[in-house]
């Protein structure tokens, strides 16, 4: 696909989107979601998995929190990757991340992902660029099987928030109680590698596109949650799905 240039997507809402009625689409949204969900688990033919990916303090706990919370608990899983273990670095990388990957009927959330093994990785220099080539490879081909042979939607969500309003969200967790437990000193140091990150982000978006992304603008949370809420109501609506009858 073109090559996307984050420094020329705005991470602020259109200036005509009003807060108000945009958190009142959002609370519709959820009440049809809530539903949508029900219908994907009874019908068991489709699987969804929602991939977040964003800098610190982009908003992806809260995204989580404000969009998928409405919905039966039983149907949703949420998986956050963290750094890999030392047996999930015996195995190749994609391991850890196919464990997780949606039966049918479920919605499974990575709060980050398989794309980290291709961020993180080479902001730190642990892997060169061919074998990053090689990981984007096997992402596009990971993600085809799920599509492919498991009738697995795959949704990619880059929430796009400018270095400056990651600053402040950092800062916030030094000074509002409520918010302190989510202090991590090399957060400050990791938003300091601020342009590496956008570099191969936008690597990543350029290379792994056979399932498109959404970016995100993400400096405000209302607009943020609407656009996630929406992109998945939509195609949840366009699997046309129907509940099965009773079993003879």
């Amino acid at each position: 696909m073109a090559k996307i240039r984050l420094k020329d997507i705005d991470t602020d809402p259109p200036k005509d989107i009003d807060k108000g009625d945009t958190k009142k689409k959002l609370s519709k949204i959820l009440g049809e979601l809530d539903e949508l969900q029900n219908l994907l688990y009874a019908e068991g033919r489709h699987s969804i998995l929602i991939v977040v990916q964003g800098m610190d303090a982009a908003g992806k706990d809260g995204l989580t929190r404000d969009v998928f919370t409405s919905m039966n608990p039983q149907g949703v899983n949420v998986k956050p990757f963290k750094e890999p273990t030392p047996e999930e670095l015996s195995h190749d990388f994609l391991w850890r991340i196919h464990q997780h990957a949606p039966a049918k009927g479920m919605i499974e959330i990575f709060n980050r992902s398989h794309y980290e093994d291709i961020l993180t990785t080479r902001v730190h220099g642990i892997i060169d660029d061919h074998t990053a080539k090689q990981r984007m490879k096997a992402i596009n081909n990971f993600e085809h099987l799920l599509q492919e042979h498991n009738n697995t939607i795959v949704l990619k969500f880059y929430l796009h928030i400018s270095h400056k309003e990651q600053r402040s969200r950092l800062e916030e967790r030094m000074e509002i109680p409520q918010k302190m437990w989510k202090y991590n000193a090399n957060d400050f140091i990791e938003s300091k590698l601020w342009q590496r990150y956008m570099e191969y982000y936008e690597g990543a978006f350029e290379h792994c596109s056979d399932i498109p992304w959404h970016i995100i603008p993400s400096d405000k949370n209302w607009y943020k949650s609407y656009l996630v809420a929406k992109t998945l109501r939509d195609k949840l609506h366009s699997l046309n799905m129907k509940y099965p009858g009773m079993k003879k």
